[in-house]
C-alpha cells in the first residue's frame, strides 16, 4: 500500500499540520509515512524534530515491535488531532475550547528536558549558548516533539489562517501566510497545476 521511503511533505508551514500530512495522496493512492515503526523515524528525521543519534539509539535499543506500537499511538494522536482541527479551523480558538486538548496536555506533561551550555558558532567566532536538549529514554519519547508541535501551532497560529487544500481528493491543511489570504492550493506544483488543467480542459470544452 504504501511508500513511505519518499520523502514526506511538508507544505503547512507549520509543523504541527505537516504531522497531519504525513498521510496523504500525492498521486492516486494514500501513502501514510507513519505506517510502522521505521516510517515513524524517517518521518522525525525528515521534519528534524529529533536527532539523528537519538533516532538510531532508539532503532537499536528498541525491542521487535516497540516502535511498530509508537507508531501505532502517533497515527492515532494524529487522528485526534485532526479532528480538533478540522472543528476548529477558519475560526479564533477560545480559552472555552481547552479541555478539548486534554489528551495533549497529558502528553506534555511526560516531557524529560533539560538545559546545557553548549558551544555555537556567531559570526564566526566561537561562543557559549545555553540550549534545551531532550533526554530520549524509551521509543515512547519519540512522541514529544510531535506533541509540541502541536501545541505550538494552537498557541502561535491564528486557526482563521488555517485551511484545507481546494484540491478535490486533497486532504492537506496548511496555514495560509500569503498577502490577502488568497492560498487555495497545499502547493501550485500539485493540486494549483491540476486545477489550472482541469480549467483550460473546460475552456476547451466550452469552445467545442
Amino acid at each position: 500500500m504504501v511508500d513511505h521511503h519518499s520523502p514526506a511533505m511538508f507544505v503547512a508551514d507549520a509543523l504541527g499540520l505537516d504531522f497531519l500530512n504525513s498521510i496523504a495522496t500525492p498521486v492516486d493512492k494514500v501513502v501514510d509515512w507513519i505506517d510502522d515503526g521505521e516510517g515513524l523515524l524517517r518521518w522525525l528525521e525528515q521534519a528534524h524534530l529529533v536527532p539523528r543519534e537519538a533516532l538510531e539509539t532508539l532503532r537499536a535499543q528498541a525491542l521487535p515491535g516497540e516502535l511498530d506500537k509508537v507508531a501505532d499511538q502517533a497515527r492515532n494522536l494524529r487522528e485526534w488531532f485532526r479532528s480538533f482541527v478540522t472543528a476548529h479551523k477558519g475560526h479564533p480558538l477560545a480559552v472555552k475550547h481547552l479541555h478539548e486538548l486534554e489528551p495533549l496536555n497529558r502528553l506534555l506533561e511526560r516531557e524529560e528536558t533539560f538545559r546545557q551550555i553548549v558551544p555555537a558558532q556567531q559570526d564566526g567566532a566561537a561562543k557559549l549558548e545555553l540550549l534545551t536538549m531532550r533526554r530520549w529514554r524509551t521509543p515512547e519519547s519519540l512522541l514529544l516533539p510531535i506533541g509540541e508541535a502541536l501545541a505550538q501551532l494552537v498557541c502561535t497560529t491564528d486557526f482563521p489562517d488555517v485551511k484545507a487544500c481546494e484540491g478535490p481528493a486533497c486532504t492537506l491543511l496548511f496555514v495560509d501566510r500569503t498577502r490577502g489570504r488568497a492560498r487555495r492550493w497545499c502547493s501550485m506544483a500539485i493540486c494549483g497545476n491540476r486545477a489550472k488543467q482541469a480549467a483550460h480542459r473546460n475552456r476547451l470544452k466550452a469552445h467545442h
